[in-house]
């Protein structure tokens, strides 16, 4: 027997809805898999990647970035970087893992970017075989 079911009564049904109100801020998450050699363990590539990041984006640091590295002998599985810069607009993270040639990147701001520009800019400094992304808009309620 064929399953019958009902349709919307208009396409208007159908679209999802549009906000009335802007989010608080947006978060994109970077994930990028067989990174440049080298790329993941260069603590100056990826201080420079965070002072500059700041100029694609059009926002305003609140003091220059900080890094660290993690101690390989330590914690082998985890070698690698782990970066931050403050933002006025709210900021930006970095961690790498240099057994995997991986680098997540997450940006958060609280005022709108352009996110082709930054991917470009990511690709220009780690050359990524491959990137995932996943966009997220903050504080839905927050300006209500």
């Amino acid at each position: 027997m064929p399953q019958v079911c009902d349709l919307p009564e208009t396409a208007e049904a159908s679209k999802p809805k549009r906000r009335l109100v802007a989010p608080f801020g947006y978060q994109l998450l970077l994930d990028l898999y067989d990174c440049k050699r080298g790329a993941c363990d260069d603590l100056t590539l990826c201080y420079n990647f965070l002072e500059e990041i700041v100029r694609v984006l059009k926002v305003e640091p609140q003091s220059p970035p900080f890094i660290f590295r993690t101690d390989g002998k330590r914690f082998p599985d985890k070698a690698g970087l782990s970066g931050w810069i403050p933002l006025v607009e709210s900021g930006i993270q970095l961690h790498t893992l240099t057994p995997k040639d991986f680098i997540s990147i997450d940006v958060y701001s609280c005022r709108q970017f352009e996110i082709e520009p930054l991917k470009a800019f990511v690709r220009s400094y780690f050359a990524p075989k491959k990137m995932d992304e996943q966009f997220l808009e903050r504080g839905l309620d927050y300006n209500k």
